[in-house]
């Protein structure tokens, strides 16, 4: 039986355990797109809680490819020291320091998501075709040279990711964002080489995937997220996203993570727990490829259910982290494995009463500064 507490190694890099901290969007990075103390405690909180990979959220690999102007940012040499303070911190609590590189394409240029309307001053968004999403302005449809520089600077991105110290790289092709709209036919609307069918719709993706594999070394982690349909008619499928898993694997991708929609606002889907989950089972039996199943998983119980039934490798969790970055502790408890989590010393006059609870003195000791 697959164990919610038991390691999981993807290449060189081993996570202490198969809960993962997904990518979250925080809006408050600094106007160049450097992270702040907001993100420091946001993430290492969650992982001095146990998780055994903690990933930043979506960070542009261009200034154009940001949500909002609050949105964290990789696209140049100079984000590397402040994304290294991250890396670091969260490695020094136990967790595999990861982050989500992303392009934001007609999705772009946006308030924070606690308010409604573009950004201001707003920027030209780009995106395989001149069409909008919903009542957002209309994008300008990538020239190939444009396609090429993007390709490019995720593989760019990645190489400083590797520098800042992260371990576990994720791409996003998922949530109506730039690589979702070339996947999906509701959105790429091209008759070239980059859209039309199956072949020229996903070529940007496989070719970045192919591109930031080349960029990072073999011993790191790297994964995608994908939405594995667009939960409307004529939009991307199921079928469609464990062809597309299966391709990429052979590109040097080792781990789906699977999630769903955002493409289009008449999106229609059932909200229920697990819901995404037969969705990363699908890609898991398919492509024959470990997964990260994610959404709507609260209860340990249920977490580890989807283990137990090879369903997925790995389980993320994002707003209920929000909630109670101590998941992984609670989870361990209500499980009786509390032995699997170390905690900090300083934490042991409250944990330390649940007994058989391993204390790791190096965890948040003072670290070298960067």
């Amino acid at each position: 039986m697959t164990d919610l507490f038991s390691p999981f190694t993807l290449r060189g890099v081993t996570l202490r355990n198969r809960i993962g901290v997904a990518p979250m969007c925080q809006y408050c990075a600094k106007p160049d797109g450097l992270p702040t103390d907001w993100h420091l405690a946001h993430l290492v909180s969650r992982a001095v809680g146990g998780a055994g990979v903690t990933i930043a959220e979506a960070t542009a690999v261009t200034p154009e490819g940001r949500i909002s102007p609050g949105d964290l940012g990789i696209w140049s040499d100079g984000h590397i020291a402040s994304h290294a303070r991250l890396a670091a911190a969260i490695a020094a609590v136990g967790s595999v320091p990861g982050i989500q590189i992303a392009h934001a394409g007609r999705k772009a240029s946006r308030l924070p998501a606690w308010q409604s309307g573009p950004a201001d001053p707003s920027w030209t968004c780009i995106a395989p075709s001149a069409e909008a999403f919903g009542d957002f302005a209309v994008p300008h449809a990538m020239t190939e040279a444009e396609i090429g520089d993007t390709i490019a600077a995720f593989a760019a991105a990645a190489k400083r990711a590797v520098q800042a110290g992260y371990r576990f790289i994720e791409i996003h092709a998922a949530h109506g964002y730039l690589m979702h709209q070339f996947l999906s036919p509701l959105s790429n609307r091209r008759n070239d080489g980059w859209g039309g069918d199956f072949d020229g719709r996903t070529r940007i993706v496989t070719e970045t995937a192919k591109a930031v594999r080349a960029a990072i070394p073999d011993e790191l982690a790297l994964a995608i997220r994908v939405s594995h349909t667009d939960w409307v008619e004529g939009g991307w499928t199921t079928e469609e996203t464990v062809e597309l898993s299966r391709r990429v694997k052979a590109l040097g991708i080792d781990l789906v993570d699977v999630s769903s929609g955002g493409l289009d606002p008449r999106q229609k889907i059932a909200l229920v727990p697990g819901y995404q989950v037969p969705g990363a089972a699908a890609v898991r039996d398919g492509a024959g490829l470990p997964v990260a199943a994610v959404g709507l998983i609260t209860e340990p119980e249920h977490a580890q259910s989807i283990l137990t039934e090879g369903k997925a490798d790995l389980i993320f969790l994002a707003r209920e982290l929000l909630r109670n970055p101590y998941w992984p502790l609670h989870a361990a408890a209500k499980l009786g494995r509390t032995e699997a989590l170390a905690i900090p010393p300083q934490y042991d006059r409250a944990w330390g009463a649940l007994g058989k609870v391993r204390m790791d003195s190096a965890i948040g000791q003072p670290q070298p500064a960067l």
